[in-house]
């Protein structure tokens, strides 16, 4: 059974857009523990929704992750893992912080009380409504 992950990015250093139009790419750059822990968790075909950071604050599109993680081959540090995934599609309603705060679904979520943490789990529940409230189908 896949799991269910939020993954937020600085829209002006790697945005949805960018990984749209590559189609598929390495997700790098996290080295916080408690995201690098839910990294280690990530397995292929898993699912994940794409947060932009910054001025943005809101989910804008899914994508699944398309191979297990594996060590970082831009560091020296083994502890430091990457993912490949690949882009699915822009929602036609991003779904802002603000909403989400407003939900209490997600009153204990971590994007709610640990801002600064760039990789987080959704339950299936979580997963179902923000795609609801993106105008999507789970």
């Amino acid at each position: 059974m896949a799991s269910y992950w939020i993954l937020k990015t600085e829209p002006d250093s790697y945005s949805f857009d960018d990984l749209v139009r590559e189609g598929t790419g390495t997700w790098d750059g996290v080295a916080n523990a408690v995201a690098l822990k839910h990294i280690r968790a990530m397995r292929t075909g898993d699912r994940v929704l794409i947060y932009h950071t910054g001025k943005e604050k809101r989910v804008v599109g899914a994508a699944r992750i398309v191979s297990d993680p594996y060590p970082d081959p831009k560091s020296d540090d083994p502890k430091l893992l990457v993912f490949d995934l690949t882009a699915g599609s822009r929602w036609p309603t991003p779904v802002s912080l603000s909403t989400i705060k407003a939900d209490p679904l997600f009153a204990d979520h971590p994007l709610v009380r640990i801002g600064r943490l760039s990789v987080t789990p959704l339950s299936g529940a979580q997963w179902d409504r923000l795609h609801r409230l993106g105008g999507r189908a789970s």
